[in-house]
């Protein structure tokens, strides 16, 4: 997630910035969850539920790049009986409008029925009313069109700059709010930097239209282009098991390589970047062999990393990344927070606003790991009206209202709790649970009780995740 406005905090934490990776698809080797994983191990993942929602999704980006019209259509097959359908526009919440951005349902049909959007007071929040309520196990497919406006010179994760050509935008589609077991997730949206979105994997397909010259990078892999009229392409990306997505689009240079069997992309302004292609490339080589070592094999065919100059961190999506403009020497904790995001939030996904440690605990565990910044992170530096405050949910954060004290309780103590669990526990006992939590959670949204499911051999670290309040006690 974005660790936003937070430069001092570079030098006390580099690893409390977020990105987004994503994680290839398969069935993971039990050897990989019971023993310990070298650099070479070759490890599949369960594949994702046969049912999963079908999402279809373009952008038609206007010259300046400030805004696009889209269309989206969702089908997919509820697990319990639905009165209405409910998607989040997420564009609309606090920080990104007040930076100029926002989503707007245009047209809506159910099953080629026409809906009026009914939005709540929460801007993110669309409900479509059914005419009649649909059983489980039964297909609805909703067709919509929509706008995006993308905010001048924006921080956040939609936006785009006149001075350099380029936009970026991620999330900025109606997502849908549904969660197997579930139902309908209608947290709030937070007045706080930070993510709180909350979604199943998908099989996306997604076209991107723009001026010919400009270049296209997005979350998927790359599906072929067509001329839909003179002067404008359509790059198409398709994507099997992705519960979020995100697109780049100007003026950039695309620097591609392979590396471990990963098709790397990163885009840099024309205009000029602090480091190049290859060196962002030779970060996320390392980072994914890190991971790769801790965790299981990076999950997806392809990652794509944006630099945007407006932005101070980083932004995690699956498949997908959005990068500060940093030196070289800036990157190790920022590229390894934000590739662990690949496993923890896009192949095992959480609730963000209700349980937000749940990717970004781990993946600052998994960031120091990869780094050798243990030290960073410890349970003694923890503010005293922090200690215990992990599990709280974005709502909480939001209301203290300082940025600072979400990534100290949330961040930093939940690594803290994780690396001090490791030491009590030994290495190869922990990380063959934290494998295992992964394995049996691919594609899903986990909760806290599936942590527990997956340490219930490791009391060393169920006790130290509930006296950080990660976990409710005993």
């Amino acid at each position: 997630m974005i660790v936003a406005r937070l430069r001092t905090a570079r030098a006390r934490a580099a690893g409390i910035r977020a990105v987004g990776l994503a994680a290839l698809l398969g069935t993971l080797l039990a050897a990989c969850t019971a023993t310990g994983t070298g650099p070479d191990t070759v490890a599949t993942w369960p594949a994702p539920p046969t049912d999963r929602p079908v999402v279809d999704v373009t952008f038609d980006m206007a010259p300046d790049l400030a805004s696009a019209t889209g269309t989206e259509t969702v089908r997919f097959t509820p697990d319990q009986q639905v009165c209405e359908l409910v998607f989040r526009n997420w564009p609309n919440k606090p920080t990104a409008a007040r930076d100029g951005s926002g989503l707007q349902i245009t047209e809506a049909r159910v099953g080629g029925t026409g809906m009026a959007p009914q939005v709540a007071p929460d801007p993110t929040l669309v409900t479509l009313p059914l005419p009649a309520c649909v059983p489980a196990g039964t297909a609805v497919t909703a067709d919509l069109t929509f706008r995006l406006t993308l905010g001048k010179d924006s921080g956040e994760r939609v936006g785009y700059s006149p001075a350099t050509g380029t936009a970026w935008f991620g999330t900025a589609f109606p997502l849908l709010a549904w969660v197997r077991g579930e139902g309908w997730v209608r947290d709030p949206a937070v007045d706080l930097y930070g993510e709180t979105a909350t979604s199943e994997d998908a099989a996306l397909a997604l076209a991107v239209t723009a001026a010919a010259g400009q270049e296209v990078v997005a979350t998927g892999s790359a599906a072929g282009t067509a001329t839909p009229a003179p002067g404008r392409v359509t790059h198409r990306f398709t994507a099997d098991a992705v519960r979020d997505a995100a697109v780049s689009v100007g003026a950039y240079d695309v620097t591609t390589r392979e590396v471990r069997g990963v098709r790397v992309h990163v885009a840099t302004p024309r205009s000029g970047s602090r480091a190049t292609g290859d060196e962002w490339i030779d970060e996320l080589d390392l980072a994914l062999q890190k991971h790769g070592a801790l965790l299981g094999s990076y999950p997806y065919p392809d990652l794509t990393a944006t630099i945007v100059p407006t932005q101070s961190d980083g932004v995690e999506f699956p498949m997908a990344l959005q990068f500060a403009d940093d030196r070289r020497a800036e990157m190790p904790g920022l590229v390894a927070h934000e590739v662990a995001h690949q496993w923890f939030y896009s192949l095992v996904g959480n609730d963000q606003a209700r349980d937000p440690w749940l990717d970004e605990a781990f993946a600052t565990w998994a960031q120091a790991l990869a780094t050798g910044q243990e030290d960073r992170y410890r349970l003694d530096r923890i503010p005293g009206d922090l200690r215990g405050r992990t599990g709280e949910p974005m709502g909480y954060w939001a209301g203290t209202g300082d940025f600072d004290r979400y990534v100290r309780g949330v961040y930093d103590q939940g690594a803290a709790a994780l690396l001090d669990a490791r030491r009590r526990a030994g290495a190869d006992r922990f990380d063959a649970a934290v494998r295992t939590y992964l394995h049996d959670n691919a594609h899903r949204v986990a909760g806290p009780s599936d942590v527990t499911a997956a340490f219930r051999d490791v009391p060393e670290a169920l006790r130290a995740l509930r006296d950080a309040g990660a976990l409710p006690a005993d």
